[in-house]
Formats: structure tokens, sequence, C-alpha cells
């Protein structure tokens, strides 16, 4: 199942409305739709997390190791980070398609190409260096 999917289903199953949730989230309804269409994903895994507190779940029946993946890029690195990673992830899903790779198996390299990423921009902030460049200071 999809986030949005998730999010509706733990939703409905503690009988709240979108506005109810959205209030005891102190954000706008329109989010809580955005996220039940999956149109987006929370920016932060702190909101993740209320999220899942407010419906009582676990933040990874909501999310899963990609969309965390996602926002913690962004948290970290901002929405060029994020950018970034969404590229990446969209990369290792198409060398996946069609392949006879087990499914455990797929799981567990991208964990590990998604670790080497975070890894990797790390270090590269630790270096001053911004998005390929040499930062100036």
């Amino acid at each position: 199942m999809s986030f949005g999917e998730n999010v509706r289903r733990a939703r409905k199953r503690i009988g709240l409305s979108q506005t109810e949730l959205a209030d005891q989230l102190g954000i706008a309804q329109r989010t809580i739709s955005s996220y039940e269409t999956d149109i987006s994903i929370p920016r932060t895994t702190k909101l993740l997390r209320e999220l899942a507190q407010v419906l009582e779940v676990d933040p990874t029946e909501l999310a899963s190791g990609d969309d965390r993946f996602l926002m913690e890029a962004q948290e970290e690195f901002g929405r060029g980070g994020r950018r970034e990673a969404e590229e990446l992830v969209s990369e290792l899903a198409g060398l996946f398609a069609g392949g006879e790779m087990e499914e455990e198996d797929m799981d567990t390299l991208m964990l590990a190409v998604q670790e080497a990423y975070i890894d990797a921009k790390r270090a590269s902030r630790k270096k001053g260096i911004v998005s390929g460049k040499k930062r100036k200071n």
C-alpha cells in the first residue's frame, strides 16, 4: 500500500476526519488530503512520527523505507538533497524493473545505496563541497 492509503486507513480506523487529524497536528486539512492522495509526504521524520503517534501506528506502517530516506535527505541536505535522493530512488527502481533479483535482496541493496548516498553527502559537506563545487569561504 502507498503512504496515502496507509494514512487514510489508519485515520478511518480511529474515526478521525481529515480536519480533526489536521487540527491535532497543527497543519492544514489540505495537507492531510495531499498525503492521502499521494501528492506529498511529510517533509520531516519528526512530522511523520507525530502523524503516526496521532494515528496510533508505528511510523514504519505509514512510510516505506524510500519515503523515510527522502524525508531524511531533505532534513539534512535541503530540497536539493531531496531532489537528488528522488533521482537516485527512481534510477535504482529502474535498474530493478524486470530483474530476477529476490525482493529481499533488492531491499538490502537499496538500503545500502541509500546509506552510501547519505555518507557521501555528509563527507562532501565536511570538505566544503556543495553540488560538485567547492564552497567559497
